[in-house]
């Protein structure tokens, strides 16, 4: 070219879109049996997690044991917060931690109703100034708060809706402390979106089961799946006509991220799992069956199984209607298949079963 002239260069051509940010995730109780199949959920599509779990529950290799994109710590839930500064953003948050299990709650109870509440505040003043950058400050962060079934109590209509009335036992009964304590999960969640306008979501999980899940929390289908690979009797408690409807903790994770994302779904309750209605004794024979095994089943009365007076629910059942229209969930994996990889990873515990249904 010479000197003097000029000339405009064309640009070269863009081969490939400008990368899109990714996704930040917060999953507090990440190591635990939902929280961990959620971690691969969102792992799998491509996001940043950061994983807060005590491990009092949790069990560490739940996680991956190496993965660039998968941040743990190990820690009390408030403290981990604390320690992660105001710079720390999160796209969305995922509040699953909780004292888990009949058997804990009866246990342990202080610890339980503790856990509940006290840590659930402070998730929730935490989530109001993580969200994504709006450049004053802080935004607050999408948060989905784990609720129960549980929170329904000993109410007699059935299936249960989220609008329904709750009906809890005595405060003598430790076995509705549980319940009570996710209630004010609620009632603190929902009082943030009203009043200060974080988008939250809370999931009322109905009797999830799959693998990772233990027996030593009072969790009945590995205890069945255990003793049924072990040739020993399976323990129904009470007379084992008392129902309930299983889901595949794949199926229910599948639907967490979408309810989040949902802004219609911000500031409700939802009920997840399936409303499939299997009484405990039909959920033994499925697994004697599916299993192939040659053990029985035997009664043991509920005073002997946990404590005298002990009171339990005859029904529980969920409407599904709001989350069907909301994100027409339907749950996909069947009992057996969800009995088998339960059996599987009972049989090889080095071979982790991270699949997604």
């Amino acid at each position: 070219m010479a000197v003097g002239s000029s000339a405009m260069t064309t640009p070269e051509p863009l081969t490939t879109p400008p990368p899109t940010p990714r996704r930040r995730a917060l999953i507090t109780g990440g190591a635990g049996f939902i929280g961990s199949h959620l971690v691969d959920r969102l792992l799998d599509r491509g996001d940043s997690v950061t994983v807060i779990d005590n491990l009092s529950t949790g069990r560490r290799p739940n996680l991956p044991p190496a993965h660039e994109r998968l941040r743990f710590i190990e820690a009390e839930l408030s403290d981990a917060l604390t320690a992660l500064g105001r710079g720390e953003r999160f796209d969305e948050i995922y509040h699953l931690a909780a004292a888990v299990g009949v058997r804990l709650v009866i246990d342990e109870p202080i610890a339980s109703i503790e856990t509940n509440v006290v840590q659930t505040m402070a998730l929730l003043r935490f989530a109001m100034d993580h969200g994504p950058d709006d450049g004053l400050g802080g935004s607050p962060a999408p948060t989905l708060i784990a609720s129960s079934s549980e929170v329904y109590g000993k109410a007699d209509k059935q299936p249960f809706s989220e609008e329904d009335d709750v009906v809890y036992g005595p405060t003598t009964k430790a076995r509705w402390s549980y319940a009570c304590s996710k209630a004010i999960d609620e009632y603190l969640a929902l009082a943030h979106h009203q009043r200060h306008g974080l988008p939250v979501v809370i999931a009322r999980f109905f009797n999830t089961v799959g693998p990772r899940q233990v027996g030593s929390y009072g969790m009945v289908l590995p205890n069945f799946v255990r003793a049924a690979l072990d040739r020993r009797d399976l323990e129904v408690h009470g007379d084992g006509q008392q129902t309930r409807c299983f889901c595949d903790v794949r199926d229910v994770v599948g639907a967490l991220p979408t309810l989040i994302a949902t802004r219609a779904c911000h500031g409700r309750v939802f009920n997840v799992g399936s409303d499939r209605v299997l009484s405990i004794a039909q959920l033994a024979d499925a697994v004697i069956r599916t299993l192939g095994s040659t053990s029985t089943t035997r009664l043991v009365p509920y005073e002997r199984a946990f404590s005298a007076g002990f009171e339990d629910l005859r029904k529980r059942q969920p409407d599904l209607s709001r989350l069907r229209s909301a994100i027409g969930f339907e749950p996909r994996c069947t009992l057996e298949q969800t009995i088998r990889d339960i059996a599987a990873e009972m049989t090889s515990p080095e071979r982790a079963i991270r699949r997604t249904a």
